[in-house]
């Protein structure tokens, strides 16, 4: 029996990131990157993480280490996403997570940026927005199915 794939898709992951864990230029929109780069945070993956950021700035291991170790990642919500070009396009998205040491839910709501070179998507950078936490009767933001209240908001 396969396991569902942690970026909410409704593929098993077998079918849906763990490809493109494999090879990253399998990734081919930047959703499908976004997608397999919040799974790889949920597996704890810093080589692939790296390996798809494009930036000035990228994380170094121990830095998303520090992210692994106090991070329970509770779904992923993508708000809309666009190609722009063949080289470039933007993921909007609500990371939902718990706060390993505070146990708060919270969420990363970004817009992040994404370049293709040599046939492959980078995350570049990304421009961070103020979320809300669901009402207590709102669907749970891990996609249990269940109230906010009676999951994640207990």
């Amino acid at each position: 029996m396969s396991s569902a794939c942690y970026c909410n898709s409704q593929l098993a992951y077998q079918d849906c990131c763990q490809p493109k864990h494999r090879d990253p230029a399998t990734a081919d929109t930047p959703e499908a990157l976004m997608r397999s780069r919040f799974s790889a945070f949920c597996r704890r993956d810093s080589e692939y993480l790296i390996a798809t950021h494009k930036h000035l700035q990228v994380p170094s291991a121990e830095e998303l280490q520090q992210v692994f170790e106090h991070t329970q990642w509770l779904g992923l919500e993508i708000v809309s996403s666009a190609q722009d070009s063949d080289s470039t396009g933007w993921v909007e998205f609500k990371a939902w997570f718990k706060d390993s040491d505070s146990g708060k839910v919270d969420a990363i709501w970004e817009v992040s940026q994404f370049v293709r070179h040599n046939q492959q998507w980078y995350y570049t950078q990304g421009q961070q927005r103020k979320v809300n936490l669901p009402s207590r009767n709102e669907p749970c933001v891990c996609f249990s199915g269940k109230k906010f209240k009676k999951c994640c908001g207990a």
